[in-house]
């Protein structure tokens, strides 16, 4: 395929790599229509190669001083300023305001390091190595020159944080749950703030450090049925569903709510949604929204009128979320009132074309007349917020190590509130995928807008800053989704199909030192899943960074098909057999993804799925093989697998081989202890199968009541004890 060079070379200036390799190991050129839609997304002029240069010449104009600078702690601080040489050093001073406040002044011409200025390059000059940790503003004045050059200089830590115990190779253990899943006698037919509370109680209990959590982003409440935790309308805000509405204050003095809550037809809906198999998410939010209200309207008068110190608090929290908070508030509200009208109203897109720019007079009319509306979603922002805080406190006091790990969607919905409001940070005519590989020849394709890395570095990764700063609340460590993402995404124009992309590169040295910085800042660990196809160079830079990498048991194995044993992990992951996008364990070894997949369609080559039974039944007797060499697999287990089922026993084999390796984390799935068989989510489909609806089989009542469960709980952390106990010994 001929390839222009401008059209590369502007690529290249943008980010835009022109070729990668495939998941076969060959390499791939992208597409030159590929690469004039994705510069064209990005504001360049793609008229003609003459005005593509044009505006690339436009868009890389040197400035005086870069808008950010990233350094690491230790590291000598030089700055760069692209002057000519004309330019008399002796005009130039600099003022350093840190974070902390401190203002430290100094002129360039004392410390200079070198000056390349004759030969086209740049003058470097020297601050202070010994900064603190922070977010510090710097000033170069220059005589005769009313406004200062400016530039926000970042000291950030060599890596992310760790929990005392695991930094000193303590071996942890815990479940990750889909929160929506879990079932009680008392919930609302969703699992909850309430639930979850319960369920760290259970785990804390039985000797396990954390609880794991799907992404607990804003989704739809005008739109209940958009369940999906990875297609959220924000990553900054929360899912209003998963708030326990009876654990809300109001609630035990809203007269009203109560009479609600306790008529015979109220106690009719909330027995039937809790039965049901699936949640219903529709009749869930019909039967939260219709009490929640109630209480805002007991806090309006019984707080706000009053100005209780209860009422300061929600003040400072809404103070704190700013034009953030005030942008899904209103989103949320305006939404509601549209989609009232018309059911058909899915987004943004789709609202009256007066309100679909945040900035327009008529969203800001909106806003003038619909106080209290907009208000009362804050208030629930609120609630939230301060029912997934006391369960985090509430795991510490309960000696977990870690309490709760949050989980950082890749993207946001287009649909939503984060896209409605953005200022030019993201990307919209942009989506977010994946290449085409074994498993998805097709490749894959989001529909989520990403970060624009130039606009990023522009405005000093405020955008970056401030979503880490909201998923690192209230939780021991964040799992980022795609963690890869920090280095490289997979654009497609939108409209396109997955083939129809290429790999956009970001700054990512700059974002780990960030994200090391705010890790450190809230004492909240990091796991990357870093699956799928794994460019060497990110390797090391994620493990420098003291970023857990992700080793799904499944996925670890090697050229000949055999199985690695959990020992040789690095200490710095952590494991687990299955995730969200996968089997559970019964669903694999019953080969029920499978039989699903050939009955809703996924495999439309029969030879296909004959390969893919094939390959699954080698799999099953290599981790047979494997497990039974380990000295992991119970006796009463057959070491054949054409005649072995996944009982209890193999089931517990599998999960104790898993904990007595050596990774610092171990998560497991509570749907394996249940020996339940049906995914949360099939990858590649929307409605052929019901995703990010099915609920746990049991309560959490019966489920701990259940003497296998805590067997399997004692085992694991006898396991993990004596894991422990044998990195001791190595070190």
């Amino acid at each position: 395929m001929e390839q222009s060079n401008v059209l590369k070379q502007v690529a290249a200036q943008a980010g835009i790599a022109d070729s990668y390799t495939n998941a076969w190991g060959n390499n791939e050129l992208v597409s030159d229509e590929t690469l004039t839609s994705l510069l064209a997304a990005l504001g360049y002029d793609t008229e003609s190669e003459q005005a593509l240069l044009a505006s690339a010449d436009k868009k890389h104009q040197t400035p005086i001083l870069a808008a950010v600078k990233v350094v690491k702690a230790g590291e000598a601080i030089h700055i760069e300023l692209n002057l000519g040489s004309s330019a008399r050093v002796s005009d130039f001073s600099w003022q350093l305001t840190t974070e902390q406040g401190e203002v430290i002044e100094g002129y360039l011409q004392s410390q200079i390091v070198s000056d390349a200025r004759d030969k086209g390059g740049v003058l470097t000059f020297s601050l202070p190595g010994d900064l603190a940790l922070g977010y510090h503003q710097l000033q170069v004045l220059r005589r005769r020159r009313k406004s200062p050059y400016e530039m926000t200089l970042i000291v950030a830590p060599k890596a992310c944080y760790k929990q005392p115990a695991i930094a000193q190779g303590n071996k942890s253990w815990g479940p990750s749950i889909q929160l929506y899943t879990l079932k009680t006698d008392h919930n609302w037919g969703i699992g909850d703030f309430g639930d979850l509370k319960q369920l760290v109680a259970d785990i804390a209990a039985r000797g396990g450090n954390f609880v794991g959590l799907n992404p607990i982003h804003s989704l739809f409440p005008a739109n209940p049925e958009g369940a999906s935790p990875y297609s959220p309308s924000s990553r900054r805000w929360l899912n209003l569903l998963y708030i326990d509405v009876s654990a809300v204050p109001e609630f035990a003095l809203c007269s009203a709510a109560q009479q609600r809550v306790g008529s015979n037809e109220f106690q009719q809906g909330l027995h039937a949604v809790r039965a049901t198999e699936w949640v219903d998410y529709s009749e869930v939010s019909r039967l939260k929204m219709s009490v929640l209200p109630l209480l805002f309207i007991e806090f309006q008068q019984r707080h706000l009128a009053t100005n209780s110190t209860r009422a300061q608090a929600f003040t400072a929290f809404v103070a704190k979320g700013g034009e953030s908070l005030l942008h899904q508030a209103t989103f949320d509200a305006l939404h509601r009132q549209l989609h009232d009208k018309d059911d058909s109203v899915w987004g943004w897109q789709v609202f009256p074309a007066e309100l679909r720019d945040i900035n327009s007079d008529a969203v800001q009319t909106f806003i003038k007349q619909n106080q209290p509306a907009i208000q009362q979603y804050m208030y629930l922002q609120w609630v939230a917020d301060e029912q997934i805080g006391d369960v985090q406190k509430f795991a510490l006091e309960q000696g977990m190590h870690m309490g709760l790990y949050r989980d950082l969607a890749v993207g946001v919905a287009d649909s939503g509130a984060e896209v409605w409001a953005d200022d030019g940070t993201l990307c919209q005519d942009v989506s977010i995928g994946a290449p085409p590989d074994v498993l998805g020849p097709l490749g894959q394709n989001w529909g989520l807008p990403p970060l624009n890395p130039a606009q990023l570095k522009a405005t000093a990764y405020d955008a970056f800053i401030q979503l880490l700063r909201a998923n690192m609340q209230h939780c021991g460590a964040l799992r980022i989704d795609h963690v890869l993402g920090l280095l490289r995404l997979w654009w497609i124009p939108k409209g396109e199909k997955a083939t129809s992309g290429a790999y956009m590169y970001y700054p990512v040295q700059d974002m780990l030192a960030i994200l090391a910085l705010e890790s450190q800042r809230h004492q909240c660990a990091v796991i990357g899943e870093d699956l799928g196809t794994v460019p060497d160079e990110i390797v090391s830079l994620l493990s420098e960074a003291g970023i857990h990498s992700y080793k799904v048991f499944f996925f670890e194995t090697a050229e000949d098909g055999g199985y690695f044993s959990p020992a040789h992990y690095q200490p710095q992951s952590m494991a687990t057999l299955c995730t969200h996008d996968m089997p559970t364990l019964r669903g694999f070894w019953h080969c029920e993804d499978l039989k699903l997949g050939q009955t809703i369609g996924l495999y439309p080559d029969q030879s296909q799925l004959n390969g893919l039974f094939d390959d699954r039944s080698k799999s099953k007797q290599e981790i047979l093989n494997s497990v039974s060499w380990h000295g992991k697999l119970a006796e009463s287990v057959g070491r054949n697998a054409d005649y072995v089922p996944m009982d209890q026993a193999l089931s517990n084999s599998l999960q104790l081989h898993l904990a007595a390796g050596s990774s610092s984390l171990l998560s497991l799935q509570l749907e394996d202890w249940l020996a339940m068989d049906k995914p949360v989510n099939v990858p590649g489909t929307v409605d052929e199968y019901p995703n990010w609806r099915r609920k746990l089989s049991a309560t959490l009542d019966d489920m701990f009541n259940c003497p296998n469960v805590n067997y399997l709980a004692a085992e694991l952390t006898a396991a993990r004890a004596k894991a422990s106990e044998c990195a001791d010994e190595l070190v």
